[in-house]
């Protein structure tokens, strides 16, 4: 793969910011030896801050035809999910992947991008992987409009557009958009959708922002950090390409 630079621009910071979720998942190919112990030996390590742990189970099942038909099951360990006291921020270390969240609320991409270096450090020392196959970052937004709705491109700039002939009046919807990003190499992915209100008085979207890379992605620590950078610029450039001026008032 090649590093393309990208200039990078002062993000905007809104006071009232509707991000529910960010998250930085990283897929890799660990070595044949790596067991779960040795992820209980990273979770050992960050016990302290992050002191609420599951195991994370993968199950496969079989179906058989023949004679008689039938169907088995099974489920193993592949690693753990790790919460903080709080349970704000989330760790995920398994036998294929790392992942960290942080719910809201969120405070700013610095400490976020931080926590997860920290984490991804402990992670990488002691599994020592082999390859990185897939690097995400994701933002979920849920954007509470006051009623009544006139139109939603009022508020926002991608959206479904419906039929003139058809009634205007929605109850619920979903859309996704896959749009490459050529410059990064990377995916966008953008889910929108109508969610629950928090009170009645409200409309509810969901605005889902989720980049991601597959291929061939440097394990160098500053080559990565400066992948998630750019891909960090472009969601804010995305999520701006999404809404209104009468949405950043909402927010701001």
């Amino acid at each position: 793969m090649q590093l393309t630079i990208v200039a990078m621009q002062a993000p905007k910071h809104y006071s009232h910011a509707p991000i529910t979720e960010a998250l930085i998942d990283i897929q890799v190919k660990l070595p044949p030896e790596v067991k779960l112990d040795n992820l209980a030996q990273v979770y050992s390590s960050i016990q302290a801050e992050y002191p609420q742990r599951e195991e994370v189970l993968l199950f496969q099942g079989q179906m058989m035809a023949g004679a008689s038909v039938g169907a088995t099951a099974s489920q193993s360990p592949i690693g753990y999910i790790a919460s903080s006291g709080d349970q704000k921020q989330i760790f995920q270390l398994r036998l294929d992947a790392f992942a960290f969240s942080r719910l809201a609320p969120y405070d700013c991409w610095e400490n976020f991008r931080d926590e997860a270096k920290r984490l991804w450090n402990i992670y990488q020392s002691v599994t020592h992987p082999e390859a990185i196959v897939r690097l995400a970052l994701r933002y979920i937004n849920r954007l509470d409009i006051p009623l009544p709705i006139g139109d939603l491109k009022e508020y926002l700039r991608t959206f479904p557009e419906v039929s003139s002939d058809l009634p205007q009046g929605l109850s619920g919807y979903f859309m996704q958009l896959q749009i490459p990003q050529e410059k990064l190499e990377t995916m966008l992915v953008i889910n929108q959708a109508i969610v629950p209100p928090p009170t009645p008085d409200f409309v509810s979207i969901i605005l889902d922002l989720d980049l991601l890379m597959e291929g061939d992605i440097p394990s160098n620590e500053i080559e990565l950090l400066h992948i998630l950078e750019q891909m960090h610029e472009q969601k804010n450039i995305a999520f701006e390409a999404c809404i209104t001026e009468r949405t950043r008032e909402l927010i701001n």
